[in-house]
């Protein structure tokens, strides 16, 4: 299941995409406009921001603006960053150890075969595509 965390940094990417103009984004305006705790976006932004996918500006006149084109942004990579990980199991997430059952596991194919739908399915869509 994708959390708040990651449908909020997916309004949050849009709602930007769609005000940036040639300007920052003040979050503020973004919490108003989504309906969000301005609180939770500041926990959310920075791992955006970390990974180059928005660049902040503080002050007057600051805000947040995408890095690059809307449709440049693959929604399986913004997802990824908030969530961390999209395995439809836990023997599947990315830091999980090797399951000792997977050479016996009549469920594990069928499982790598959701895995692999959800993944292709998110890697997809653009941003460009939600707009």
């Amino acid at each position: 299941m994708i959390s708040t965390r990651g449908r909020y940094a997916l309004r949050v990417m849009v709602d930007i995409s769609l005000h940036q103009g040639d300007g920052y984004v003040p979050m503020k305006d973004v919490a108003l406009r989504q309906d969000l705790s301005l609180k939770y976006l500041e926990q959310i932004l920075p791992a955006l921001t970390k990974n180059h996918f928005v660049e902040g500006l503080q002050g007057k006149g600051g805000g947040y603006r995408l890095t690059r084109k809307p449709e440049e942004y693959v929604i399986g990579d913004i997802l990824r960053v908030t969530e961390k990980d999209l395995a439809p199991v836990s023997c599947l997430a990315h830091d999980a150890a090797e399951c000792t059952r997977k050479p016996t596991c009549k469920t594990i194919k069928f499982w790598e075969g959701l895995n692999d739908a959800i993944n292709n399915y998110l890697d997809s869509a653009t941003l460009a595509d939600i707009m």
